[in-house]
């Protein structure tokens, strides 16, 4: 399965090749590239994918997005505190 999680643009700048920048994923900051989204400026949040910001998003979907991945951890931890029972 492939994921793409959001951040939010810190810094940007030009990477000699491409457009860079660093990207804030909830306090780990990661530098990622920003081609595929040349609109994007400091404060923007981004979809992130092996590197790579994929699409903008605004504040709130980002927000979902984080809630529903936190909640798909936590029932992942309760699953393997209960024997690792997996229901589907």
């Amino acid at each position: 399965m492939c994921l793409g999680v959001p951040g939010q643009i810190v810094e940007v700048y030009d990477g000699g090749l491409m457009r860079m920048g660093k990207v804030d994923f909830g306090g780990i900051v990661r530098e990622v590239c920003l081609a595929y989204v040349p609109e994007a400026q400091v404060g923007d949040w981004v979809v992130v994918h092996v590197g790579f910001a994929i699409s903008r998003l605004t504040e709130e979907e980002a927000q979902e997005t984080l809630q529903l991945l936190g909640e798909i951890l936590a029932y992942e931890d309760l699953q393997e505190q209960e024997g690792g029972r997996y229901e589907r």
